[in-house]
């Protein structure tokens, strides 16, 4: 079975820390794939915060994540504080990539727990369709 391979971006604008929580931990002992997934968008909603944006209004637009690709990579456990890198990717005209490195330091070493990306669509709720990149996104983004 083949495997995903993300390649990260270098280009990173943004990092957080987020607590792995008693709720994140799995019947295995380690922290779930959904609760990976909800830590990744609480990483997403703080980059969006520091900017003061959140994902229903960023510049007049809201964003919509359009797909999501997990790479699993190390196991994280109760107590971790993860580290999240945020770095974009392709951005089209309504569309932009963010990629996130997971990471954790234990006894004075980095692991990498995974890495991750979604594609995000800037969307007009109120009518119902996509919208273009608002110019202050692009700006956070650091691509003008």
């Amino acid at each position: 079975m083949a495997r995903i391979k993300l390649a990260i971006p270098g280009n990173i604008i943004a990092s957080v820390i987020i607590p792995v929580r008693i709720t994140d931990i799995n019947y295995g002992n380690h922290l779930g794939n959904d609760s990976l997934v909800s830590i990744i968008h609480e990483s997403r909603v703080q980059w969006l915060k520091l900017n003061n944006y959140s994902e229903l209004n960023v510049a007049g637009v809201g964003l919509i994540m359009s797909d999501l690709a997990i790479e699993y990579i190390s196991e994280s456990f109760y107590g971790d504080d993860l580290q999240i890198n945020i770095s974009p990717g392709e951005i089209t005209r309504v569309s932009f990539e963010l990629y996130y490195t997971v990471q954790v330091t234990r006894n004075e070493k980095t692991i990498l727990i995974a890495k991750a990306k979604t594609g995000m669509v800037c969307y007009d709720y109120a009518g119902k369709k996509v919208a273009a990149i608002p110019e202050k996104l692009k700006e956070i983004l650091d691509v003008v």
